[in-house]
């Protein structure tokens, strides 16, 4: 008796690497965890390059930065949220981000029709959240700033500013400082707070 077994052939579809004009920081990270290679995702951060994008990579990745917000979940407290709900504007964009999914919704691009910002357009503020960047701030001032940043961007923009503040986009996008530093050796990480 003789047996043949089948090999069964698997074709894998290549990722386009095309992203619309003035892409989010979220969509340029979403491309790159799609990629296989390190060598496909070095070509993704090359190809989107853009100074939002560099400076939510360095705030994330440099041990020298140091953020001056609290780390965890951000509180929420805005008077039509606390009437209807006392979850946390981190649990807000969770559940913002799940009807995205639900409604297979993504505004793709920087002309979000829902009226929401970009990390592209927010970035220069930054530098309020991080030690020697505004010191003199108060810290009630700097976390009201920062909630209202949040509540503006993207649901999916405020989920990329909130795992930088605590230093985890790694725990959600497959990137690496490695990474990043291989596409971006204009960097030079260290010596920032």
């Amino acid at each position: 008796m003789t047996t043949t077994t089948k090999k069964k052939t698997t074709t894998t579809k290549a990722v386009s690497l095309e992203l619309p004009r003035n892409p989010f920081v979220f969509e340029v990270l979403d491309l790159l965890s799609k990629q296989r290679s390190k060598a496909k995702k070095i070509e993704v951060l090359k190809k989107y390059e853009h100074a939002s994008l560099k400076a939510t990579l360095i705030w994330n990745f440099d041990e020298s930065i140091i953020s001056m917000l609290p780390e965890g979940e951000v509180p929420y407290s805005g008077f039509e949220d606390q009437a209807s709900s006392n979850g946390t504007l981190s649990t807000k964009i969770t559940e913002e981000v799940r009807r995205m999914h639900e409604m297979d919704s993504f505004s793709m691009g920087s002309s979000d029709k829902n009226g929401h910002t970009t990390i592209r357009r927010e970035f220069k503020n930054f530098y309020h959240f991080l030690k020697g960047g505004n010191d003199a701030m108060s810290g009630v001032r700097r976390e009201t700033m920062f909630i209202n940043i949040l509540e503006g961007l993207h649901p999916l923009e405020a989920e990329v500013v909130c795992l930088c503040k605590d230093k985890k986009l790694s725990d959600r996008y497959k990137i690496t400082k490695e990474i990043v530093s291989e596409a971006y050796p204009d960097i030079t990480w260290g010596n920032r707070s």
